[in-house]
């Protein structure tokens, strides 16, 4: 169990959250743009170096890997964040997007918590403790087969440049009902029973490392397009486990191998 972990991660939710609001719909709201054309605000930045300052204090022999700051994921502990998942919903006042923190230790996340205070929601899990929002125990939808699942992705246009459009329009069309989620929303939801699937062409340590824990609480599984278990291999696919198999062979028809970060 990871009763303390989970505790620290909390408490650097609760002091996120606080630095979050205080930004969110704020008229002097500094964004700028990475070299990647995504943007950065001086709340992601707030955030990060707060959360750092807090490690340092109560996990000092920890390491860190920050989505603004950097680092990176070691044999060890390594406590791993994005201080706001969700950067464009946030700098438009779109009220869904969270702070993700994560302890990886031995390559594996073992506590994860998702705050979102605007929405207001926060969900949290810790290995061997399940998956939680609020006092709710999560459990994923018992949805066997594709024709009754319930879809979600990011953004559409990412499968041409990362995966393939075709195979993800494949997916849908196996599928009962697709939306747009998005984010850290999508895979929070695959944990509470309300979507079966939720797919990634693309997308970094940070995004994944906390939701992994959440969606594998919870009893599903969470695994790259390859099928590759694990949240650092630049694509992710989180399901309910009784329709993974089923939906990865259709992601992986026609494409060799999906491309990584």
């Amino acid at each position: 169990m990871h009763d303390a972990d989970l505790a620290v991660a909390l408490r650097l939710a609760d002091a996120a959250d606080e630095i979050t609001m205080s930004r969110f719909l704020a008229a002097d709201l500094v964004v700028d743009r990475k070299p990647d054309r995504s943007p950065v605000t001086d709340a992601d930045t707030a955030v990060e170096d707060t959360v750092r300052e807090i490690l340092a204090e109560l996990r000092p022999e920890d390491d860190v890997l920050g989505e603004e700051r950097g680092g990176s994921v070691g044999d060890g502990r390594t406590w791993v964040v994005d201080p706001i998942d969700g950067t464009k919903n946030f700098l438009r006042g779109n009220p869904v997007w969270a702070t993700l923190i994560a302890l990886v230790d031995g390559g594996v996340p073992v506590v994860g918590v998702v705050s979102s205070p605007a929405m207001p929601r926060r969900w949290c899990a810790s290995a061997g403790g399940g998956a939680w929002l609020g006092e709710r125990r999560l459990r994923v939808s018992g949805i066997a087969s594709l024709e009754d699942a319930y879809l979600s992705t990011t953004d559409l246009g990412s499968w041409s440049t990362y995966h393939s459009r075709e195979a993800y329009l494949g997916l849908v069309d196996a599928c009962w009902e697709t939306r747009a989620f998005g984010d850290f929303w999508q895979h929070v939801l695959v944990a509470e029973g309300s979507l079966d699937l939720a797919a990634e062409p693309i997308a970094n340590a940070w995004d994944l490392a906390a939701v992994q824990v959440v969606v594998t609480e919870a009893g599903g599984r969470f695994t790259d397009l390859s099928g590759r278990p694990g949240f650092d291999f630049g694509s992710a696919l989180a399901s309910n486990g009784l329709v993974h198999d089923a939906a990865l062979s259709v992601l992986q028809a026609g494409v060799s191998a999906p491309r990584t970060t």
